[in-house]
């Protein structure tokens, strides 16, 4: 009878894929160097890991050595056999083959507990599963890269060596993944940055990126759409300080549940701290005044630049810093008014990912093992989160324990142009905060109440998401982002003075203009401006100079052939306020 297709699809099946292919890998390992010391293997996104305790250190040759005995091991189709062992017992086959991590795992578990093992041909490992049925199932393994790793992420154990791998269901999803990873080195966002002079990291400042001319244009054009659409949307700007002392982290509970990632300062002998999110920020400006129920729904937003402490092998470009600017909003509510601000958030977030073209998945997170607040407050707060996405009837997945500590939340995943996702966007939906700060307004009864409140972001980080937009876009940003939207080359300097005086023309219609009259070949100067990604070129000779008709070049496009120079700017500026993609 031949076997079930496996369903790749199912998140449950792929993982079980994966980490069969962990075993494979680490079974593989052992057959070379049998000495080797198993730590542990689990399947990850995109792929699995298995870490090593070995002297020999794992080069790429080794990493074809092992490619080659899991070749075999999927030939031999070894059935996955589980059986169970008394904790004893199951001690016992660590110290008699000399696994001391494996005798450390099972060490942390309870005496009565009965262990799961996993066998395939001679290959016996501690594990709970699932698996697939035998070796041969998993058809595509393809080993990755070596890393170290401390053994369970303590940085006073020892540091392993970590294999990365994939696995797929087939040669060609296989193939068709690492392309997709060759296509993600070419739009590195990293790369892009410094080819366009946008943003660089320097070793003085680890994690705080410091920001050229280039790209301070992309970040000042985002913000200021970002505050048009906010007013048009009844928003009120506000900004709040950098430190505020610790006493105030302490009653927002950031304290207890955050402390590990802020950074700490003194101040005339007292303690304070530089803020890692914005809301006890939020908090404090509105109570600087009594409120009415009339004044409702109070809407504060901020770009608030916060701190939070990363790990220095976390830290990748402008995706993962440790100082980022919050495109945040704070939105203050009646019950009455909770389910239709949270729609009115997320239509305003699917407009602005329409806008660059983004489609995007949401999931809710509900209550992390570390939170504040009671249970019946969590059942209320996410099944309102839930409520307002089924009456938009917006599908979701429910994401179990990864909400903020003070509320449960939507998440916004972006899809990239080249199908990977990014979590950007969040509504946290918020009845502990406004307890802990004390808020109130007076209802229609005349009493106090205490207000419901959101936490919003869209852009969820400015850098980050102009490292996404980089990537998306691979540097060929729409016109109204674009550092440089168009640039004039001349091919002699008896043109010089026709450049000069188009180059004030577009600027004076509002284009930003790069002017190229060096005395070098017109090749060298295209090559120079493709690779910076302007996104026009015009090449000006002296057939152009007498007939105000250039040619015109899109970074996107290719050759658009030749316009009269008052047509382009009508269709610059055209598509600059449509902000085409």
């Amino acid at each position: 009878m031949a076997k079930a297709k496996i369903d790749f699809e199912n998140p449950e099946v792929r993982e079980a894929y994966r980490h069969t292919a962990s075993h494979i890998l680490a079974q593989a390992v052992k057959r070379i160097w049998p000495e080797a010391k198993l730590a542990i293997g689990p399947a990850i996104d995109d792929g699995f890991y298995y870490d090593f305790d070995l002297e020999h250190k794992f080069t790429d040759e080794d990493l074809k050595k092992i490619q080659k005995e899991i070749k075999k091991i999927q030939g031999a189709n070894y059935p996955l056999e589980q059986y169970e062992l008394p904790r004893e017992e199951a001690l016992a086959w660590a110290l008699d083959n000399d696994e001391p991590y494996k005798k450390e795992l099972i060490d942390d578990l309870p005496d009565e507990a009965t262990l799961s093992f996993y066998k395939m041909g001679e290959y016996v490992d501690l594990c709970k599963g699932p698996h697939l049925q035998s070796t041969g199932q998993v058809k595509a393994i393809k080993l990755m890269s070596v890393a170290g790793a401390y053994w369970r992420g303590d940085v006073k154990r020892k540091m392993l060596q970590r294999i990365y791998g994939t696995a797929f269901p087939s040669q060609d999803e296989l193939q068709a993944y690492l392309t997709k990873l060759e296509e993600a080195k070419k739009r590195d966002h990293r790369k892009i940055g410094k080819e366009m002079e946008l943003f660089t990291i320097l070793e003085e400042g680890p994690g705080f990126p410091f920001f050229m001319p280039n790209g301070m244009i992309i970040r000042n054009e985002l913000e200021r759409f970002w505050r048009e659409e906010h007013t048009k949307r009844g928003y009120d700007e506000i900004r709040t300080p950098l430190i505020l002392n610790e006493e105030l982290w302490h009653k927002s509970g950031h304290w207890d549940n955050y402390k590990e990632n802020m950074y700490f300062t003194k101040i005339d002998d007292e303690d304070y701290a530089i803020k890692p999110m914005n809301c006890p920020g939020a908090m404090l400006s509105y109570d600087i005044k009594l409120h009415s129920y009339r004044d409702f729904p109070i809407r504060m937003a901020e770009m608030g630049q916060v701190h939070r402490h990363e790990l220095s092998g976390a830290l990748h470009g402008l995706m993962r810093v440790r100082t980022f600017t919050q495109d945040d909003a704070h939105i203050f509510m009646l019950p009455d008014q909770v389910t239709s601000e949270i729609k009115n958030v997320v239509e305003f977030i699917d407009y602005v990912y329409d806008i660059f073209g983004f489609k995007y998945h949401i999931e809710i997170s509900t209550k992390p093992e570390k939170a504040i607040g009671s249970d019946a407050d969590w059942e209320l707060t996410t099944n309102a989160l839930i409520n307002a996405v089924e009456q938009m009837k917006i599908p979701y997945v429910i994401n179990e324990g990864d909400g903020a500590f003070y509320g449960p939340k939507i998440d916004f995943h972006l899809e990239d142009s080249i199908g990977r996702t990014w979590q950007c966007g969040t509504i946290q939906l918020d009845s502990q905060m406004p307890q802990r700060f004390n808020l109130t307004y007076i209802g229609n009864d005349g009493e106090k109440h205490i207000p419901y409140m959101i936490h919003r972001v869209v852009f969820g980080s400015v850098e980050r998401f102009i490292g996404i937009l980089t990537e998306h876009f691979a540097g060929k940003f729409p016109l109204w982002l674009a550092p440089v939207q168009v640039a004039f080359l001349t091919v002699n300097e008896n043109v010089n003075d026709y450049a000069e005086e188009l180059s004030r023309k577009f600027s004076n219609a509002g284009l930003r203009v790069k002017l190229d009259i060096r005395n070098e070949k017109i090749g060298y100067k295209i090559r120079e401006a493709r690779n910076a990604r302007y996104s026009y070129i015009v090449v000006i000779g002296d057939k152009e100079k007498e007939s105000n008709v250039v040619p015109v070049r899109s970074s996107k496009a290719g050759e658009l052939g030749e316009m009269h120079v008052d047509d382009l700017i009508l269709k610059l500026q055209e598509e600059i306020r449509i902000k085409a993609i």
